[in-house]
């Protein structure tokens, strides 16, 4: 009965499915981490947005517009504001977040920047 048992060569291939495994995971792992980092440049232009539009809505009630900007947004995101454009009907705030990036040290994301303008409050 050829073909039923292993043979001589049989368990040369042992393993071979492991290592290949392991040869395509750094391939996955840096898929993986160029998702997430997407994910945060989306996050942090959103969070940019929020904070812009938060300040806006402040320094139109005349109010603290840095102190809102920054706590409109997460904690663990470096934000501010400019200070406000005001012109006869309408305030203009521009915010800044940094973006973080997955691996600490390794590469510069830049900037998100959000403007949001709103009517003054009379």
């Amino acid at each position: 009965m050829r073909g039923c048992g292993r043979g001589r060569d049989g368990g040369r291939d042992r393993g071979q499915a492991a290592i290949e495994y392991l040869g395509f995971l750094p391939v996955l792992l840096a898929v993986a981490l160029a998702a997430v980092q997407l994910g945060l440049v989306a996050y942090a232009a959103q969070q940019a947005g929020t904070a812009a539009r938060t300040g806006a809505r402040s320094a139109s009630l005349r109010e603290d517009y840095a102190g809102d900007c920054a706590r409109a947004v997460s904690d663990w995101l470096d934000a501010s504001c400019d200070a406000p454009a005001y012109s006869d009907k309408e305030v203009r705030v521009t915010s800044t977040v940094v973006i973080p990036s997955v691996i600490p040290g390794i590469g510069d994301f830049g900037e998100a920047h959000r403007t949001a303008t709103m009517p003054l409050d009379h």
